[in-house]
């Protein structure tokens, strides 16, 4: 490293910006649709991954960079980046059409259906599809919503915009032809008679806005009035069809607000998240086998006897994260159980461990949580699940200055005490699709962290508990822990989804430059890269959500693990928990998963200054290992 301006200490290594790793990410995430070993309707499902990814890019990642860098060189590349990727996404869509036929899917065009299919479906948009659907005169195109699909329909001038209803589905099965689908928009341009006025052609195009709240808010009273001013923000993308007349894109252009390259011309259909549904429908031949996830033996049938005998460590999904829910359930039912609390952030419309607080409310227990309102995209669900755990006697903690983005469950049993710390969401849906660890423990010092966190956050303090590390304590463990291996002799593997926070990663290249093995896997923005370190992404079935950082320290390994990426964000101005895997057991099975990862060949991107490198069709899936201990 060397010293900057104001002695500022700055990274001698390659320096990425956070939205230039994050399209690098996504980038990555496009490839899959080519990988030789997956299922065709697996490969198809993430080019769907790809485009919700890139339309988060537009709403939420691009965020900062295009009010602070707008117009600059830097920007201009992020565009042309996302353009070329959307480019390749366009022509993948056209060869997976032809790949799926032969599966005998098929999505036909209205000119390929039978007369009687086109009565039928021009009776189908006359009566569920013209009524949701809103005309829209074009001098109101400046507060048009973000990424519901439009129409521009006139002759010569524009004349009207039409908003498809975000309600219904994109993509149409076909009565009486399995596996075979007609997209809603190409059957509103065959009936435009039913959409506007007279006779007009239609050109599809849609809109990104930057997702904002109007303004912060503390807690749960002042969330409803927020959310009905979300996503006012200012257009940050347009996407046109290739054939929109070009004085009708310059008019929308305009009114927009935008710059000619962040205004993407593509081949209809615009918004490939709705390949998804094909994905879903088709035949299981295709997709992958159904996983079978292991159970701990003897756990459930006493999860008390067991925790006072060992901890025990899962990896989700190959261990069953239902294990986590019956955890709750088992409370809730047992009437030895006292107490309850859990930190709730993105857990979904259903949810076994929230319905299971409930019904300990309703027996009589003391059960509180934490439930963050600030999830974003998920305050509306977060909201109503407020109003459910009140109405059972759940007390719904109030919101700290900082957003709670911590994984704790804590119940205390007769005295004694105990948790699940996790490094995932506590969402069924979730738990299943991404790779995570669970700690169960019963281990005092953890317990009385866990309690002593929830007891800071009822009486509106910082929590500052002595083992586990929260908000900046996290940052100063890990500086410490590096700056410990910083010698010939030290070795450091971080498994992050982000790591961009500026101290930490001057720390790690302090610790290169003293000699020490740098390993890094991380899954999506990594804003640093040395030729010394060995840097990875892994991007497989699952995606990889685990939060882990180990350090040698002479040969007796330290393990912790946690909610918090290594970012200024979480760090500084969320609630996170990073917490010691203590007991040897469950060290030596979080080792074997890094281990295992590190020498994955089968889902593995290797990350260089010079750019990334897939390494595909090896024998060693870091995603698959042997996790039973």
């Amino acid at each position: 490293m060397k010293r900057g301006g104001k002695d500022r200490l700055e990274i001698r290594g390659v320096q990425v910006s956070q939205e230039a790793s994050w399209l690098a990410f996504n980038r990555r995430v496009l490839l899959q649709t080519l990988r030789p070993d997956f299922p065709l309707l697996e490969r198809l499902r993430f080019l769907g991954i790809w485009a919700s990814n890139m339309d988060e890019f537009f709403a939420a990642r691009l965020s900062r960079a295009f009010l602070q860098e707008r117009g600059s060189a830097r920007y201009v590349a992020l565009m042309e980046e996302a353009r070329d990727q959307a480019d390749e996404a366009s022509r993948l869509y056209r060869e997976f059409l032809r790949e799926l036929a032969g599966l005998g899917i098929h999505v036909l065009e209205p000119a390929q259906l039978t007369k009687a299919e086109q009565q039928y479906f021009g009776a189908y948009l006359a009566e569920e599809v013209a009524p949701l659907t809103d005309l829209i005169r074009p001098e109101a195109m400046a507060d048009l919503a973000p990424q519901a699909l439009y129409f521009a329909a006139g002759n010569g001038l524009m004349h009207h915009l039409i908003r498809l209803p975000e309600s219904l589905p994109r993509l149409l099965p076909i009565p009486g032809r399995e596996g075979s689908y007609v997209r809603l928009g190409a059957l509103v341009r065959m009936r435009s008679d039913l959409f506007v006025p007279g006779k007009s052609q239609l050109y599809e195009f849609r809109l990104i806005r930057l997702a904002e709240l109007a303004r912060s808010r503390a807690d749960w009273d002042e969330l409803p009035e927020a959310l009905e001013a979300r996503l006012d923000g200012r257009v940050s993308h347009l996407e046109l069809e290739d054939d929109f007349p070009p004085l009708w894109a310059e008019t929308l252009r305009v009114a927009l607000e935008l710059e000619p390259h962040e205004v993407f011309r593509l081949p209809p259909p615009l918004d490939l998240r709705f390949v998804s549904t094909a994905a879903e429908d088709g035949p299981a031949s295709a997709r992958f086998a159904p996983a079978k996830p292991e159970r701990a033996k003897g756990f459930l049938k006493d999860p008390w006897g067991y925790l006072d005998r060992r901890d025990l460590v899962l990896y989700h999904p190959f261990e069953d994260y239902g294990q986590v829910e019956a955890f709750a359930l088992a409370a809730a039912q047992d009437p030895k159980v006292e107490a309850i609390r859990a930190t709730l952030y993105r857990i979904g419309a259903r949810n076994g461990i929230a319905e299971a607080l409930i019904q300990a409310a309703r027996a009589g227990k003391d059960v509180a949580v934490l439930l963050e309102g600030r999830a974003r995209f998920d305050e509306l669900a977060n909201l109503e699940w407020s109003l459910r755990f009140q109405g059972a006697g759940v007390r719904v903690l109030p919101l700290p200055a900082k957003k709670v983005h911590a994984k704790a469950l804590y119940v205390r049993r007769h005295g004694q005490a105990y948790a699940h710390l996790g490094t995932g969401n506590y969402n069924p849906v979730n738990g299943r699709l991404y790779t995570d660890l669970s700690l169960f423990t019963a281990e005092p010092r953890i317990t009385h962290d866990v309690a002593a966190f929830f007891e800071a956050l009822e009486h509106r303090q910082a929590p500052a508990p002595a083992v586990i590390r929260t908000a900046q304590g996290i940052r100063e463990a890990l500086l410490e822990a590096i700056a410990g291996e910083a010698h010939k002799k030290g070795e450091i593997i971080l498994k992050f989804n982000h790591l961009t926070d500026p101290a930490i990663l001057l720390a790690l290249e302090e610790a290169l430059r003293q000699g020490a093995k740098l390993h890094l896997i991380v899954r999506s923005t990594l804003t640093a890269l040395w030729r010394e370190a060995q840097a990875r992404s892994l991007v497989g079935r699952y995606l990889e959500h685990a939060r882990v950082a180990a350090f040698k320290n002479k040969g007796k390994w330290r393990v912790w693990a946690g909610s918090a990426d290594l970012m200024p964000r979480n760090l500084d101005r969320r609630y996170e928990l990073f917490f010691p895997i203590l007991n040897s057991r469950a060290k030596g099975k979080v080792l074997e998963l890094l281990r295992a990862q590190l020498r994955d060949d089968r889902n593995a991107f290797i990350l260089t200054p010079e750019g990334q490198e897939p390494r595909w069709g090896g024998k060693h899936d870091g995603q698959r290992m042997a996790n039973s201990r």
